[in-house]
């Protein structure tokens, strides 16, 4: 075939995802969108791409395709140093080659037809790389070629797709291809010449039709910045981050049950000369999000039409235009690494220490890294980086990764979730920590590290070689429990029941995994965690905050709570909340977004199976922790048995605070979609006060029984049990607090360590309370399951309950498998 006769470029409505041998796998992806996702409303720029058969055309008419064979052919793929030598002699020989005139006609004809198309002399566009080999399933290739953005004129456009060209030869890109097998000589490059969107002037991002760190379908993760997507990409800056919930934004919701602010202090813009440039983002606009939420929406629903287009899990580039207002659907690609994986294995890892981590960030992956840390802060250093030695940078872009896979652990000042290093350590399951802000500074070069990814979002870095346990699960056969008889209510025939294994959880970033174990569903989910973890500031604090700025007013709170604090104090305090609230003029709305996103992260988890929320059950001691606590609470003797629970919520003191916390339920069933949720109150001593707490809770706008709303009440004291059927007359159920009620039926406090002997769930008089009250709420059909520690401590405790009848026994993450296998060889 005459080399004249093939075609060296294809327009996006002429390309499919079919197309990846021809334009390889971004470009295929850009024209499959443009060509069939329009007509459902997803946004694409039009453009157009060089084929693979320009590629080789290029190569063959400079006389290069033999010597850059024969490079390769002498690559050490192991040493650096040859990566480097090579890598500079094929990209030399690729940047002194120039265009046949044929070829180089049609590329400036098609950018004349695009400018046209826009109404434009010469339109600005993305030249951007797409390699026959990248933006696969098993290999993204994230950042490891070039983009040129901002191209505008015959000569510009030229120069940037050469270089484009020259950079499938870059150590980091040769690198990559070793890692992933890939033949260096059989790999062509497409470049794709787009209409730029101008995100310069608005915003731009990235999106997952998945969790990233769990591999949990269920949510749309959006990462966004201000200016071009650049930065995130190269982890240099930490974006705005958006979780939206799948099912129910497809039944109308607004499910955006995550919206944490990021630390947005710089941007790509257009500059002048062409290309772009670095620029500071107001104060002001570093405190808003880079979107609204109308715009979150809009691009949760187009990634599941993307998602369900390609039918896998897709990695999504988007960019709004800040001229014309539109969204903009620039890449996708498959997910590279949590979609491969078998989901037959549930692996832990628990690090086994008291000691504080020295530096805290965002965690990628849950395994944990140990070995010594090695400062680099210029890529010219990293031939100085030793297999197993702790990657610590300010951050990584595509350069790096020839030492990146050599590394236990990666750990960055700067980017998020989605930034390169966090991309690629994901695919090569190394545990990374981003955006610590200062790891570079606080830690030294030599010093043994730990890099501990495994208690969620929050990533932490301690110093030394400390002890780890790491479990698996093989999740593929999991154990079918005993069904066991239970005698009737009224002792005639037997009944039999098969008790539903549920599970404990505090801290939302571990919902996503949790729900991958066998459970029925979250049998207890604590605020506790929520608020002293991520508002971290007394509700009542919030509730009074502009009053306790002014010295009569606060005078006045202060009086109100029998305290005598000087203004000075309180003058710290409102500092303090002033850090933490930053993006919220409204104070009290940041305890109900706060609340809200932590119980609807627990609720989308196990969705649409049951996570029965337990309402704040702190202690005055605990309470008085928080910031601003110590205005609020007294000072008891026995906080166990004081002010605490349902006795709290009807309270003047405190009634404002718990209708935050309905408002924060309200918006997690009502506005995320999440009906799953169904509500406990703690530690409800009379039947008196538990009306007193529903009346609140209905006007509040959670009224029992409407819209499905179930609320349960926790069975932990004495006078529960004995008088369980008028507490059962007004609420939907029990669940057992084990540890509460041994205490209260034993006479002692169980933080006294001198009587912790006593303190024994299977101590005979707790066990008949068990029985009673199991069997009661059998008798009206009611709710009766258990969320104390006993069961997930002693196996033989969980089969005692299950031979009664308990409907559900909830368990901590941890004993979920060995309790299921422990109960399932029973007879």
């Amino acid at each position: 075939m005459d080399i004249k006769t093939i075609k060296y470029i294809l327009w996006f409505e002429e390309i499919s995802k079919k197309d990846i041998a021809i334009v390889g796998g971004k470009n295929a992806s850009l024209g499959e969108m443009y060509s069939s996702l329009r007509e459902k409303g997803v946004n694409v720029p039009n453009g157009f791409a060089l084929t693979a058969q320009s590629f080789w055309y290029f190569l063959k008419a400079n006389n290069i395709d033999q010597a850059i064979k024969d490079l390769f052919a002498q690559l050490n793929p192991n040493d650096i140093e040859s990566i480097r030598e090579t890598g500079k002699k094929v990209r030399g020989l690729v940047s002194r080659a120039s265009f046949p005139d044929d070829l180089e006609q049609e590329i400036l004809d098609a950018y004349h037809k695009l400018s046209a198309f826009y109404a434009q002399k010469y339109a600005d566009v993305a030249i951007r790389s797409s390699a026959t080999a990248e933006d696969l399933k098993g290999a993204s290739f994230a950042g490891a070629m070039e983009t040129y953005l901002n191209i505008k004129g015959d000569k510009n456009v030229l120069e940037a797709i050469q270089k484009c060209i020259t950079s499938l030869y870059t150590d980091r890109a040769i690198a990559y291809r070793e890692a992933k097998g890939f033949d260096h000589t059989k790999i062509a490059l497409s470049a794709g010449i787009i209409k730029m969107v101008r995100s310069d002037l608005a915003s731009s991002g990235i999106m997952f039709t998945l969790d990233t760190e769990t591999g949990f379908p269920n949510i749309v993760l959006i990462n966004s910045i201000y200016g071009i997507g650049e930065l995130i990409v190269k982890g240099r800056i930490t974006p705005d981050e958006f979780f939206v919930f799948k099912p129910t934004l497809q039944e109308g919701f607004e499910p955006i049950i995550v919206k944490n602010l990021g630390r947005k202090n710089y941007k790509y813009v257009y500059s002048e000369r062409g290309g772009i440039k670095n620029a500071v983002v107001p104060r002001k606009k570093q405190l808003e999000f880079s979107l609204t939420e109308s715009e979150i929406l809009k691009l949760a629903k187009w990634a599941m039409t993307i998602e369900e287009h390609y039918g896998e899990p897709q990695d999504i580039e988007w960019a709004k235009d800040g001229k014309t207002g539109e969204l903009f659907i620039v890449q996708s690609r498959p997910e590279t690494v949590q979609s491969m994986r078998e989901k037959v294995v549930f692996e832990e890892y628990q690090l086994q220490t008291d000691k504080k981590p020295v530096i805290k960030g965002i965690a990628v992956g849950s395994k944990i890294g140990v070995g010594k840390a090695k400062i680099i802060q210029n890529i010219n250093k990293i031939a100085t980086f030793t297999k197993g030695d702790i990657l610590v940078t300010k951050m990584t872009d595509p350069d790096w990764v020839p030492i990146m896979r050599l590394a236990s652990a990666i750990v960055t000042d700067e980017g998020g979730r989605v930034c390169h290093a966090a991309i690629v350590s994901r695919e090569l399951g190394i545990p990374c920590i981003v955006g610590t802000k200062n790891g570079s500074k606080v830690l030294k070069t030599g010093q043994m590290i730990t890099a501990d990814c495994s208690s969620g979002f929050e990533g932490r870095v301690y110093l030394g070689e400390l002890k780890y346990e790491k479990k698996e699960y093989d999740l593929k056969q999991s154990p079918v429990l005993p069904v066991y008889p239970v005698k009737s209510a009224e002792g005639g025939a037997e009944q039999f029941n098969r008790v539903k294994i549920m599970v404990n959880i505090g801290s939302p970033d571990m919902a996503f995994k949790a729900c991958s174990l066998p459970q029925e569903g979250a049998g207890l989910a604590r605020e506790e965690f929520i608020i002293a973890e991520k508002i971290k500031v007394h509700p009542m604090a919030l509730h009074y905050f502009d009053n306790l700025k002014s010295p009569g007013l606060a005078k006045a709170i202060l009086a109100k709570y029998n305290k005598e604090i000087p203004f000075l104090e309180i003058k710290k305090i409102v500092n303090k909340i002033e850090q933490i609230t930053v993006e919220h003029k409204d104070k009290k709305e940041y305890f109900v977004k706060e609340l809200a996103e932590g119980i609807g992260q627990i609720a989308c988890a196990f969705f649409p199976k049951p996570v029965i929320v337990r309402f704040s059950d702190f202690k005055t001691n605990e309470y008085a922790q928080l910031i601003g606590g110590a205005i609020f609470e007294p000072k008891e003797e026995n906080p166990m048995m004081g002010f605490r629970g349902a006795s709290r919520y009807y309270d003047e003191k405190f009634k404002p605070a718990f209708l935050m916390e309905c408002s924060a339920i309200k918006r997690a069933r009502n506005v995320f979609g999440l009906k799953n949720i169904k509500l406990m109150i703690p530690f409800c001593r009379t039947v008196e006060e538990g009306k007193k707490v529903l009346e609140i809770m209905e006007m509040a706008g959670l009224k029992r029984g409407e819209d499905g709303l179930e609320v349960y009440v926790m069975c932990e004291i004495p006078s529960n049990i004995i008088l369980a059927e008028q507490f059962l007359e007004i609420f939907d159920g029990m669940s057992i607090g084990s540890n509460d009620l041994t205490q209260l039926t034993l006479g002692l406090d169980r933080d006294n360590g001198t009587l912790a002997h006593i303190g024994n769930e299977q101590n005979e008089a707790v066990k008949d309370l068990l029985r009673k009250i199991i069997k009661i709420c059998r008798e009206k059909n009611k709710y009766c399951g258990i969320c104390g520690q006993a069961p997930s401590d002693f196996p033989e405790f969980a089969e005692f309950l299950m031979q009664e009848g308990i409907e559900s026994i909830s368990l901590n993450p941890d004993t979920v498998i060995k309790t299921i296998l422990q109960l399932s060889k029973i007879n």
